[in-house]
């Protein structure tokens, strides 16, 4: 018996199911998906890696010698015979700026490596050793206060030059940035409860820097590794570029556009060249770097 009102279920038709018109969309896994996901990295590391080419396969690019001089040849404009024109010494201006490429990427990767290292091994310390975090800071603190191209003449000034004076240079002026960012990242990941889970179970300090802190760290890390790198090839073209950097026998494009500068308003081709390449560069770093960050941080990627 059904209360009155009420409607038996064989009296109530049941619609059929609507068919999905829209099927899922699948995303695309591997490397080739990831790229796609990803257009900033991917824009970037090709124009990254064809500049890695261009200094790895520079003699084989239709170059000259960088080095060889030819007075008779001497500020020659742009033609079939010389891509870019010669200086005033009668230099191809085309060699010296794709050999110029191998000092720039060399002094970009250098400083960036050897910065991210110490810097980390800095903020470690720092963030997770609370006695000694005051005294390390303070140091750091006090690099920071100088201005990173100033400390780096300083410190020129105090050895010849060559391009491992010019990574030594950049690197202590650029190792307050990686410690500060780890230290800074080292201090919110002590309170995590895994981590005072992991104290209370009696893991020495060194174990849990390694298992539970560094890996934590090595993300934020990359992403400041590649601005870094793009902040070394501008500070080492301004070193050369003010005579304190690489010495003019070592084709770099601070050197290129330094002994250009004479002859910009009559031959600017000197100066523009290796102001494109360097330009193209550090954007090609620059945008690598904001493709790994939003990678490794999806809340910063501005997505619908």
């Amino acid at each position: 018996m059904l209360p009155p009102g009420a409607v038996s279920r064989r009296d109530v038709a049941a619609a059929a199911p609507t068919p999905d018109v829209m099927q899922p969309k699948q995303p695309r896994k591997g490397f080739l998906g990831y790229l796609m996901r990803h257009p900033t990295i991917a824009f970037g590391g090709a124009l990254l890696l064809l500049m890695i080419g261009v200094a790895v396969f520079a003699p084989f690019l239709w170059t000259k010698d960088p080095t060889a001089l030819a007075p008779v040849m001497r500020t020659r404009d742009p033609s079939a015979a010389h891509w870019f024109g010669t200086d005033m010494l009668g230099r191809d201006v085309y060699s010296r700026v794709l050999y110029g490429t191998r000092v720039s990427l060399i002094v970009g990767f250098g400083v960036a490596f050897f910065a991210s290292v110490i810097g980390l091994f800095i903020g470690l310390v720092s963030g997770f050793v609370r006695w000694a975090d005051s005294i390390i800071m303070r140091v750091m603190d006090g690099l920071m206060s100088i201005p990173s191209i100033l400390l780096a003449i300083a410190l020129m000034a105090l050895t010849r030059g060559s391009v491992g004076n010019v990574i030594l240079a950049i690197t202590v002026a650029e190792i307050p940035r990686v410690s500060r960012l780890v230290r800074g990242v080292v201090l919110s990941l002590r309170e995590q409860p895994y981590v005072d889970a992991a104290v209370a179970c009696g893991t020495r300090t060194p174990v849990i820097i390694w298992r539970h802190i560094l890996p934590n760290t090595l993300a934020p890390m990359t992403v400041q590794a590649t601005y870094i790198c793009a902040s070394a090839m501008i500070t080492e073209a301004i070193l050369s570029f003010i005579g304190a950097g690489t010495p003019p026998i070592i084709p770099s494009w601070g050197n290129i556009m330094a002994e250009g500068r004479a002859l910009w308003q009559v031959k600017p081709y000197i100066v523009f060249f290796p102001a494109i390449f360097l330009s193209i560069t550090v954007l090609a770093v620059n945008l690598l770097g904001d493709g790994l960050r939003d990678s490794l941080d999806p809340r910063a990627a501005k997505r619908v």
